[in-house]
């Protein structure tokens, strides 16, 4: 199984600090019959971020949803907090597992508020609704992502950034132990990028969130991350901290064109860039 030192950084609690959240070993999968993922594993702790980066068609959101059940892996092991994924059922896996998709889609006029509160359904039984608890969750994921001002508007007349928000928001008022987040920065702003990655780093430090997210941007995964897992043609070709793994050796045989990698000399935090002219590149 891929496992590694915590990247310069993470938290730096031990291991013992932060048991295992998620762990995947040896997962082949895919849809009909063709094969996606090929034997990958991982393992990730409570309060820990893995980034899962790769060009596309590398099996990121197919590892996704397998890990969050939407998708039986054909073959190898899945555990969420030391029990068996398949031994969850469907309410269960959501107390403790928040899956935010690309695309997520709303199919009637709900209010922003409403749809942040459908988060807390896993918690609720049979017949029973909200109570003033479950509100004042939902208003403070709402607030932790910057939509109080949106939560009277239905959702429809969002765009494409506001309504992400809002789908992590009610990831966040699920109260999940895990989070798994395609795409989460998809289609927002720099600003609410940084807000969206300071948001999580917060619940990962203060609810010890263990966080699985596909990138696309490798940059915001060497910034944010505690280790990347780099994925091509649904084989895992390096999992570890991001300066061990977003390498210019790696990243070349990865994404078959020619990479940078060097530091930005104002923060010293790892830059990644296309095959650029020499004069444009940051000097490591």
């Amino acid at each position: 199984m891929a496992t590694a030192q915590h990247a310069p950084h993470a938290t730096g609690h031990s291991a013992a600090a932060n048991p295992s959240a998620l762990r995947a070993s040896q997962v082949v999968g895919g849809y009909g019959e063709r094969a996606v993922l090929h034997g990958v594993s991982l393992e990730v702790n409570a309060g820990e971020m893995l980034a899962i980066v790769g060009p596309n068609g590398a099996g990121k959101s197919t590892l996704l949803r397998i890990l969050g059940g939407s998708l039986r892996a054909w073959r190898g092991e899945v555990e969420v907090l030391g029990a068996p994924l398949g031994s969850l059922d469907r309410r269960a896996l959501a107390r403790r597992v928040a899956v935010v998709g690309q695309d997520n889609q709303v199919a009637f006029s709900f209010t922003v508020l409403e749809v942040v509160l459908m988060g807390r359904a896993p918690h609720l039984g049979s017949y029973h609704f909200e109570s003033p608890a479950d509100l004042a969750l939902a208003r403070a994921a709402l607030a932790r992502f910057d939509l109080t001002d949106l939560a009277a508007r239905p959702i429809q007349e969002l765009s494409g950034g506001e309504r992400k928000r809002v789908f992590l928001a009610r990831a966040l008022a699920q109260e999940p132990r895990i989070a798994l987040l395609d795409e989460p920065t998809a289609h927002l702003d720099l600003r609410h990028v940084a807000d969206i990655f300071a948001r999580f780093g917060e619940l990962r430090a203060e609810r010890g969130l263990a966080v699985v997210a596909t990138l696309h941007d490798l940059n915001a995964a060497a910034l944010y991350a505690d280790r990347v897992l780099l994925l091509k043609d649904g084989v895992a070709r390096g999992c570890g901290a991001p300066h061990e793994v977003l390498t210019e050796e790696k990243l070349r045989e990865v994404y078959e064109t020619e990479v940078y990698v060097g530091h930005n000399p104002a923060t010293g935090a790892l830059v990644v860039l296309p095959g650029a002219p020499r004069e444009t590149r940051f000097k490591s």
